[in-house]
């Protein structure tokens, strides 16, 4: 973190002496909210919520970021400053509320205060699964780093194709990353997802892909990665609540439509995957985002 080198961007900004990273993170980690979240795939959220820690700051500028009020900024109004003891608090804080699990989200710029918050929370009792929900974009290194502290990965896969990756996210070479970084994965936790009697993921992996407007073609080289690179017994959720943010450009000012996400998952079945987590279209419609107001419940 000196010349930081967490992500593929590997920007070299010397966080530990307050430079601030292209991520926007700098020395201290801010944390937006953490709190029992309903809202993730029914093995992660289960019946009494995922304990989701919402992480200021990201290395991509996806056009279409849902968490944009967290994700472009150093430090907004109502966050929380966290080390690694402060972390490993809540951390514990939402495992005494009932939560199945902690979901890190928006995880690798702060790797660094992670290993130390779960370590001590583990030493302190923490006995719930770790979930790292990642948008994909890591190096191998960095998830090495986590090898016995994560239970759970939870990474997108966005993008395939060089062009879509700078044009959507300004990184063209995102799935030169994001492929070895999951058989890191896999060769940590497995590709299969492994639940409890309750049915809440306990251990496993989940690949994540959001179909986006007028990109079934996209979606359907995402796929044909996957089953190339791992395996058709990979468990994939294929999402369909992209919201358009006001102001972006055609096509992806609109809403995904029934036939678009039909058809991607028609592919995905055509290609043999066999575990595949869908959404219905309203979910577009519905409270995904929270408010960042830095609570803890």
């Amino acid at each position: 973190m000196s010349g930081c080198t967490m992500c593929p961007i590997m920007c070299g900004a010397d966080r530990r002496s307050g430079d601030i990273g292209v991520c926007g993170v700098s020395t201290t980690s801010y944390v937006a909210r953490a709190a029992r979240h309903y809202y993730e795939e029914p093995p992660i959220s289960g019946t009494c919520g995922s304990g989701a820690v919402f992480f200021v700051g990201c290395n991509m500028a996806c056009v279409f970021c849902q968490n944009i009020t967290i994700s472009r900024t150093v430090a907004p109004n109502s966050t929380i400053a966290v080390d690694e003891v402060r972390l490993a608090d809540i951390m514990l804080r939402l495992q005494e509320l009932g939560a199945h699990n902690i979901n890190l989200v928006t995880p690798t710029p702060h790797v660094g205060v992670l290993i130390g918050a779960i370590t001590i929370a583990r030493r302190r009792g923490l006995f719930i699964p770790i979930v790292y929900n990642t948008n994909g974009y890591e190096l191998v290194e960095t998830v090495k780093l986590l090898d016995g502290l994560i239970d759970v990965y939870l990474p997108d896969f966005k993008y395939a194709a060089q062009r879509m990756g700078q044009r959507c996210s300004g990184r063209p070479d995102y799935c030169e990353y994001i492929v070895p970084a999951i058989h890191e994965m896999i060769r940590q936790v497995d590709n299969s997802l492994v639940c409890d009697e309750h049915g809440v993921a306990v251990r496993g992996l989940v690949i994540r892909h959001l179909v986006l407007p007028a990109a079934v073609d996209e979606t359907r080289r995402v796929l044909d990665v996957i089953k190339g690179e791992f395996s058709t017994d990979t468990c994939l959720s294929i999402m369909s609540q992209y919201t358009p943010i006001n102001g972006m450009e055609k096509p992806f000012d609109r809403r995904l439509t029934k036939a678009e996400y039909s058809r991607a998952l028609d592919y995905a079945v055509e290609l043999g995957f066999t575990n595949v987590f869908t959404q219905g279209l309203t979910s577009a419609d519905s409270t995904f985002t929270p408010e960042f107001n830095g609570f803890i419940e």
